[in-house]
């Protein structure tokens, strides 16, 4: 299992997001990656830390030319026009109908974001590319022969869509693997948050050569509520190539393994050559923003089912919000992919 990571992830740190009608501390923090660190290092995996950069080309083929430009300069921008220094929140957000893009820094973030908790500091442009380049570098392992990677990427990814971010997620991760694990052939993404991958879904929709599969929490009362339902199933020639799997809260472990086993069916029915894995913990016992109840053990069990595919896997970190157990729930998954 080859990790990649490194610490530009630092440089994005918000004091607050909006969540559920009040401003609060993040949850998506650089403890997080802190965590998660700490239980690598004693894992022995091999461990890079120098980070191949993510190319132009293979950037725009996931995100829009406009959306890309937006996140690298929107900081600044807001600032010199009187927005609060702390961080980019919009005050007003273009849903429905209303969908006029305007050029005015304080008005554009409605229109790229879904929601108010993906605030961007000044640091944040170069985290999310960093992540992304994390991500391609992990998939590049997997290209290049490796067996396994992982991408301990932060800010987290499987919300951003093509031209939108929300949900902690700037640049989406995942797609950037997949992308590039397309070298080696048909690619299935296999999403394990308890959070629907709504952005993966969408830079997938209506494509043929990467599958998206999605375990989540049942889209009527979970985030992010508005995608992820049983009968999304793509459309043009990406029509059979998209599969959610909704299930109720207070899921355990024999339900979730249940979930498990009926995606990797599917994944050896599309005949794929790799197989990207959007790792979220948030289906852990007590997560604050989750609402399953999954055990550690269950993270070594869906390693091995993945495992047992017989395919390369790039590992990509999504969510996971019950710190303290965070690095020990992703070293079980990790273990149990790689048969340790």
């Amino acid at each position: 299992m080859h990790i990649f990571r490194n610490d530009t992830h630092l440089q994005h740190a918000p004091v607050h997001e909006f969540y559920d009608g009040a401003l609060i501390p993040p949850f998506e923090s650089a403890e997080r990656a802190r965590i998660i660190d700490r239980a690598l290092d004693a894992t022995g995996y091999p461990i890079h830390e120098t980070i191949s950069g993510i190319p132009e080309s293979l950037l725009t083929r996931i995100h829009t030319h406009d959306y890309i430009h937006y996140l690298q300069h929107i900081y600044a921008r807001w600032c010199t026009a009187g927005g609060a220094t702390e961080a980019v929140l919009p005050s007003t957000l273009a849903v429905r109908w209303m969908h006029r893009h305007s050029p005015h820094p304080l008005a554009e973030p409605g229109y790229y974001a879904f929601d108010l908790s993906a605030p961007i500091v000044a640091g944040t442009w170069q985290a999310a590319r960093d992540a992304a380049s994390m991500a391609y570098s992990a998939s590049l392992a997997v290209v290049n022969g490796a067996p396994y990677a992982y991408a301990r990427c932060r800010p987290p990814g499987h919300h951003a869509g093509s031209d939108m971010c929300g949900g902690y997620c700037y640049l989406n991760n995942a797609a950037i693997a997949a992308e590039t694990a397309l070298a080696r052939g048909r690619v299935a993404i296999l999403d394990i948050d308890i959070h629907h991958g709504n952005g993966t879904q969408q830079i997938f929709y209506a494509r043929n050569d990467v599958t998206f599969v999605s375990l989540h929490g049942q889209p009527e009362v979970m985030y992010p509520y508005f995608l992820g339902f049983a009968d999304e199933h793509g459309v043009g020639s990406g029509y059979g190539h998209n599969r959610n799997i909704p299930l109720a809260l207070g899921s355990d472990d024999a339900t979730f393994l249940r979930a498990i086993d009926d995606a990797c069916a599917y994944i050896q029915s599309q005949h794929v050559h790799t197989i990207v894995l959007s790792a979220g913990f948030d289906t852990y016992a007590g997560d604050p923003l989750g609402g399953f109840a999954l055990t550690r053990d269950c993270y070594v069990h869906i390693g091995r089912r993945c495992a047992a595919l017989g395919l390369p896997i790039v590992v990509v970190q999504e969510g996971g919000y019950a710190i303290e157990a965070l690095g020990d729930n992703l070293v079980a998954l990790l273990h149990g992919i790689s048969g340790v």
